[in-house]
Parts: C-alpha cells; sequence; structure tokens
C-alpha cells in the first residue's frame, strides 16, 4: 500500500493515465525516439483526502535491465 507523501494516508493505487481524446494512455521509453525501447506503463496512485498523485511503474524489471 503506498502511503501519501504529503498527509500519510493510503492511496487508492492501481490507475491508468488516459489522454484526453485518445485511449491509449502513456508509456515510458528509454529515448524520444519513434521506436525506442518501452520500459514499461507507469501507473497512478491517488490519495483521497488531499488529491496527491503518485506516479510509479509496477514491474522495474525493464529499468534495471536498461540501465
Amino acid at each position: 500500500m503506498r502511503k501519501c507523501l504529503r498527509c500519510q494516508s493510503d492511496m487508492i493505487e492501481g490507475l491508468d493515465f488516459k489522454i484526453e481524446g485518445a485511449s491509449y494512455g502513456i508509456t515510458l521509453a528509454e529515448n524520444e525516439k519513434i521506436f525506442a525501447k518501452r520500459l514499461g506503463k507507469p501507473k497512478v496512485a491517488v490519495c483521497p483526502n488531499c488529491g496527491e498523485i503518485s506516479i510509479y511503474l509496477e514491474n522495474t524489471k525493464q529499468i534495471k535491465k536498461a540501465l
């Protein structure tokens, strides 16, 4: 369970980013090139008390390999 950095409340996890007007969301890539290696799809957690948003990756194996 993620804790809010501002108020220490339990955050609601596992939410997705959606770009308004498109349904494909966002991904994390190694660089800005069109065919860059995809490192993961960021997830979002939100604090139900203060609204703080946290962006995180559930699987960090790809990032460790890229480093």
